[in-house]
Protein backbone atom coordinates (compact mmCIF):
# COMPACT_ATOMS: atom_id res chain seq x y z
CA UNK A 1 0.00 0.00 0.00
CA UNK A 2 2.82 2.37 0.89
CA UNK A 3 4.62 1.57 -2.37
CA UNK A 4 1.52 2.38 -4.42
CA UNK A 5 1.18 5.74 -2.66
CA UNK A 6 4.88 6.48 -3.17
CA UNK A 7 4.72 5.58 -6.88
CA UNK A 8 1.61 7.71 -7.30
CA UNK A 9 3.27 10.67 -5.55
CA UNK A 10 6.35 10.28 -7.74
CA UNK A 11 4.24 10.12 -10.93
CA UNK A 12 2.30 13.25 -9.95
CA UNK A 13 5.48 15.18 -9.11
CA UNK A 14 7.13 14.19 -12.41
CA UNK A 15 4.02 15.25 -14.33
CA UNK A 16 4.01 18.56 -12.46
CA UNK A 17 7.68 19.10 -13.33
CA UNK A 18 6.91 18.57 -17.01
CA UNK A 19 4.04 21.07 -16.86
CA UNK A 20 6.25 23.56 -15.03
CA UNK A 21 9.08 23.04 -17.53
CA UNK A 22 6.71 23.52 -20.48
CA UNK A 23 5.34 26.71 -18.93
CA UNK A 24 8.82 28.17 -18.32
CA UNK A 25 10.03 27.22 -21.81
CA UNK A 26 6.87 28.65 -23.38
CA UNK A 27 7.33 31.89 -21.47
CA UNK A 28 10.94 32.14 -22.70
CA UNK A 29 9.82 31.55 -26.30
CA UNK A 30 7.05 34.15 -25.97
CA UNK A 31 9.51 36.75 -24.65
CA UNK A 32 11.87 35.98 -27.55
CA UNK A 33 9.03 36.53 -30.05
CA UNK A 34 8.17 39.83 -28.33
CA UNK A 35 11.79 41.01 -28.51
CA UNK A 36 12.24 39.96 -32.14
CA UNK A 37 9.02 41.64 -33.27
CA UNK A 38 9.89 44.78 -31.32
CA UNK A 39 13.15 45.02 -33.28
CA UNK A 40 11.29 44.50 -36.57
CA UNK A 41 8.30 46.77 -35.95
CA UNK A 42 9.32 49.23 -33.23
CA UNK A 43 6.33 48.10 -31.11
CA UNK A 44 6.49 45.44 -28.40
CA UNK A 45 3.53 43.08 -28.75
CA UNK A 46 2.13 40.82 -26.04
CA UNK A 47 2.49 37.13 -26.85
CA UNK A 48 0.38 34.38 -25.32
CA UNK A 49 0.42 30.67 -26.03
CA UNK A 50 -1.55 27.48 -25.44
CA UNK A 51 0.04 24.02 -25.24
CA UNK A 52 -1.91 20.76 -25.15
CA UNK A 53 -0.18 17.41 -24.63
CA UNK A 54 3.18 18.78 -25.75
CA UNK A 55 1.72 20.31 -28.93
CA UNK A 56 1.65 24.04 -29.53
CA UNK A 57 -2.01 24.75 -30.22
CA UNK A 58 -2.34 28.54 -30.37
CA UNK A 59 -0.08 31.58 -30.21
CA UNK A 60 -1.68 35.02 -29.84
CA UNK A 61 0.30 38.13 -30.80
CA UNK A 62 -1.34 41.43 -29.84
CA UNK A 63 0.20 44.73 -30.89
CA UNK A 64 -0.55 47.84 -28.78
CA UNK A 65 -1.85 49.77 -31.83
CA UNK A 66 -2.30 49.43 -35.58
CA UNK A 67 0.95 48.77 -37.40
CA UNK A 68 0.87 50.80 -40.60
CA UNK A 69 4.49 50.58 -41.80
CA UNK A 70 3.81 47.30 -43.63
CA UNK A 71 0.76 45.68 -45.13
CA UNK A 72 -1.25 43.26 -43.04
CA UNK A 73 -0.04 40.39 -45.23
CA UNK A 74 3.62 41.35 -44.64
CA UNK A 75 3.03 41.77 -40.91
CA UNK A 76 1.35 38.36 -40.72
CA UNK A 77 4.30 36.74 -42.52
CA UNK A 78 6.72 38.45 -40.12
CA UNK A 79 4.74 37.22 -37.09
CA UNK A 80 4.42 33.67 -38.47
CA UNK A 81 8.15 33.45 -39.16
CA UNK A 82 9.05 34.75 -35.68
CA UNK A 83 6.62 32.43 -33.87
CA UNK A 84 7.76 29.37 -35.82
CA UNK A 85 11.46 30.16 -35.32
CA UNK A 86 11.28 31.02 -31.62
CA UNK A 87 8.86 28.29 -30.49
CA UNK A 88 10.70 25.79 -32.74
CA UNK A 89 7.43 24.35 -34.01
CA UNK A 90 4.48 25.57 -36.02
CA UNK A 91 1.34 26.10 -33.93
CA UNK A 92 -2.05 24.91 -35.13
CA UNK A 93 -3.18 28.55 -35.26
CA UNK A 94 -1.72 32.04 -34.80
CA UNK A 95 -3.98 34.89 -33.71
CA UNK A 96 -2.78 38.33 -34.77
CA UNK A 97 -4.48 41.29 -33.06
CA UNK A 98 -4.16 45.05 -32.75
CA UNK A 99 -5.44 47.03 -29.79
CA UNK A 100 -7.63 49.92 -30.93
CA UNK A 101 -7.63 51.61 -27.55
CA UNK A 102 -10.43 53.45 -25.83
CA UNK A 103 -12.26 55.94 -28.04
CA UNK A 104 -9.30 56.57 -30.29
CA UNK A 105 -10.26 59.22 -32.86
CA UNK A 106 -9.91 58.27 -36.48
CA UNK A 107 -9.88 54.50 -35.91
CA UNK A 108 -12.78 53.87 -38.28
CA UNK A 109 -11.20 56.11 -40.90
CA UNK A 110 -7.94 54.16 -40.58
CA UNK A 111 -9.80 50.91 -41.05
CA UNK A 112 -11.62 52.30 -44.09
CA UNK A 113 -15.05 52.23 -42.45
CA UNK A 114 -15.77 55.98 -42.46
CA UNK A 115 -14.98 58.98 -44.61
Amino acid sequence: MFRVAAILALAVSLAACDVFSTLIDGWKHAKAVEAELELSTGMRPQVGFNWHNGRLVTVTVTFPKLYEAKSLRETAALVRRSVTDQFRQTPDDIHLAFSLGKGRAGTMAQLGGAN
